[in-house]
């Protein structure tokens, strides 16, 4: 199961996981794109495919999601969580209900889907989950924004989390890219200066999706993919936060 199948990683991600020989249930909110991801991985791969239409901002979707699953005898093992979107602005730019939506889909639904699902692939003794995370929960947190320290705790809960389940067989990994060719800077509305960073600081959705379907097989604790993202994540490992601090782009600190 993959969510924010729609487009970008999360889409990437249901056409290479179709390609490998996985039949797929895909979740998002946008059903036309995700029956014309079902037609082409049917076509490519013969993947058999459940499209659940979901906006896991409202608190009852997961309960939704596996019920659904429950009611069509759908067993999953290996659960790719990697909806998410980012909110421009500072903390007051917004109001509360718009960070409670931001929260729900960033911290509440996945772990939600994550505690659900976990028991049977532990029953079965085999089972992945990839928990699409962030180089940005690696490095300084640009002035009001919540984006870093929620994935923070994704990367965080994810290692805890591959703890909990070492010798049972199912394995977690959080995956934390960095700049990646996808519409999320489009959403974001900050694609013009996105576009002046160096082409050596992106990756393409192809490469970050291998990444993480390779580390999360070998069940490593985390994937940085990508050698300047390697870079950017032990510099911010080793130099102190009041140097790191710096590094943030005048553009993010003046927003």
């Amino acid at each position: 199961m993959v969510t924010g199948a729609s487009a970008g990683l999360g889409r990437e991600f249901a056409v290479m996981l179709a390609q490998r020989g996985h039949d797929l249930v895909v979740v998002a909110r946008r059903t036309d794109r995700l029956a014309e991801l079902k037609r082409e991985v049917a076509e490519k791969y013969g993947a058999r495919t459940k499209v659940v239409t979901e906006d896991l901002s409202h608190a009852a979707a997961p309960r939704r999601i596996i019920d659904h699953l429950r009611a069509s005898n759908l067993e999953i093992d290996f659960l790719v969580n990697n909806a998410g979107y980012g909110l421009n602005g500072r903390f007051l730019t917004h109001d509360w209900a718009t960070h409670a939506d931001f929260l729900q889909v960033m911290v509440g639904s996945w772990l939600q889907l994550t505690h659900a699902l976990l028991p049977a692939m532990v029953r079965k003794g085999r089972g992945r989950v990839l928990n699409v995370s962030s180089l940005a929960s690696l490095c300084p947190e640009p002035p009001g924004s919540l984006y870093s320290p929620v994935k923070c705790l994704m990367t965080s809960a994810s290692r805890a989390l591959r703890h909990d389940l070492l010798g049972t067989g199912v394995h977690c990994t959080a995956l934390c890219p960095g700049f990646t060719y996808t519409e999320f800077h489009d959403v974001l509305g900050n694609r013009e200066n996105m576009s002046k960073l160096p082409s050596f600081m992106w990756q393409s959705a192809q490469q970050v999706c291998t990444a993480g379907l390779d580390a999360v097989e070998r069940n490593k604790p985390m994937m940085v993919p990508g050698a300047f993202n390697k870079t950017a994540a032990v510099l911010c490992r080793v130099l102190p936060y009041s140097m790191t601090s710096k590094f943030i782009p005048k553009s993010v600190m003046e927003r």
